[in-house]
């Protein structure tokens, strides 16, 4: 019988090492909440800047474009959800440390990011075209290398670089086409 209640005491009570355990995992946890939101932030917070720094682009408004152009608010839309989306790519690439096992995957997400973030103004605002062209291109070969490096390192990150790599793709067809109008 005292050896049913000393059986039946142990489970019930926690010990030092499991609360250990489970501070150990809240700490964690919270270190990874905070340093997904800084990997999310840090594009979007960017990309969402450029965009309000550099207004809303009247010489691509006063462009006569095709049908299939897509409209200002779109171009900003769909740039703010793909720095979204490579932000929490690299997370999830950084989490399983690739930037470690891969250190060229880091600067090619980095150029990727800047990249992303210049086409706007220079397209939309300056009216440089084929240099935004030449930024398409080369943004877009940033992002087949960092598709190629993410994809080592974690599957699902490889599957959220490839609506980026769809956008960039759309952009670089508009920007072509832009030269031509």
């Amino acid at each position: 019988m005292a050896m049913q209640t000393l059986q039946h005491w142990s489970k019930n009570e926690p010990t030092n090492t499991t609360m250990a355990k489970q501070e150990t995992k809240k700490t964690e946890s919270k270190r990874a909440i905070q340093s997904l939101s800084l990997a999310i932030v840090v594009p979007v917070s960017l990309t969402m800047s450029i965009i309000f720094m550099f207004g809303s682009g009247n010489k691509y408004q006063a462009l006569d474009k095709p049908f299939w152009f897509p409209p200002l608010w779109f171009i900003h839309s769909a740039s703010l959800g793909s720095s979204f989306l490579m932000g929490f790519a690299a997370w999830l690439v950084c989490a399983h440390g690739g930037f470690q096992t891969h250190p060229d995957a880091l600067p090619l997400y980095i150029a990727q990011v800047s990249l992303s973030i210049v086409w706007d103004p220079l397209v939309l605002v300056i009216g440089a075209r084929f240099l935004g062209l030449l930024f398409c291109v080369v943004n877009f070969g940033t992002l087949v290398a960092c598709y190629y490096y993410f994809r080592k390192v974690n599957p699902f990150a490889k599957d959220l670089v490839k609506p980026c790599l769809a956008w960039t793709g759309y952009l670089t067809i508009v920007s072509f086409k832009l030269i031509f109008i």
